[in-house]
């Protein structure tokens, strides 16, 4: 049994509302001494985007003390991240400006954490490189089960603001997934509200934000409010090759 923790869009370093990035940080902190103090193990924490605000690398330098775990700590970029800035702070690698793509075996399966943001715009989309890249990952280990993370959604969500700005060329997306019947499911962030639906005949699995959440279109409006508590998915695929999920709000 494999068991995953992921957290979203902490937007370290947000100021949009005058206070100078700590009630992003607060609650990041909060979320990950949450999932450090847990009695059980997990397999990885997944970190689905949006890790900085601005993409500044001081942002970064935060973010690496933050998400600093008992845990395996594994990410990817959103549309918010600065994949310059991304490398050189959360991977210590050259600041290049390239896709930052990442494929990472644990016991049992393996997670690809892709690349969905387009650098300037807001919007997302998996590039031929990219592409190109998971087909040859996933066609590396066939015998064995894989997870597909990114930030972006590659359906609607029936959340206005983020279907306007959602992953799109998804019919790429898909053809590539029928080639590969190993993936299980998909993981990805970007909506600031817990979601679950299916794409091209697997779960797609949304977690929700960790500096804030969104309203839905009949609660609010489509409103963002920080005053619900930041939440996390728990995702456990267990020997059958089922995903489980459980959201789970951290007070």
């Amino acid at each position: 049994m494999l068991v995953l923790a992921q957290v979203s869009d902490v937007h370290l370093g947000q100021d949009r509302e005058g206070d100078g990035g700590e009630r992003a940080a607060a609650r990041t902190a909060r979320v990950m001494d949450y999932l450090n103090g847990l009695p059980g193990e997990l397999d990885a924490v997944l970190v689905t985007g949006d890790i900085a605000d601005q993409g500044l690398p001081a942002e970064y330098e935060t973010a690496a003390k933050l998400l600093d775990s008992r845990h395996t700590v594994l990410t990817c970029p959103g549309n918010h991240d600065v994949r310059e800035a991304y490398r050189a702070g959360l991977l210590g690698e050259e600041a290049a400006g390239g896709p930052v793509n990442r494929v990472h075996e644990l016991p049992g399966a393996t997670v690809l954490m892709c690349d969905s943001s387009i650098p300037g715009r807001h919007d997302g989309l998996l590039d031929d490189e990219t592409l190109d890249w998971m087909d040859r990952q996933l066609a590396a280990r066939p015998e064995v089960p894989a997870l597909v993370a990114f930030h972006h959604p590659p359906v609607a969500l029936h959340v206005p603001y983020v279907d306007e700005i959602r992953q799109f060329g998804e019919e790429r997306l898909a053809e590539l997934l029928g080639r590969h019947p190993r993936v299980v499911a998909l993981l990805c962030g970007h909506s600031h509200t817990p979601a679950a639906t299916t794409f091209a005949g697997l779960p797609l699995l949304v977690a929700p934000g960790v500096v804030s959440t969104v309203n839905l279109p009949w609660e609010e409006g489509g409103t963002v409010t920080f005053d619900h508590p930041p939440m996390v998915a728990f995702h456990v695929l267990d020997d059958e090759r089922r995903l489980t999920t459980h959201y789970r709000p951290v007070v």
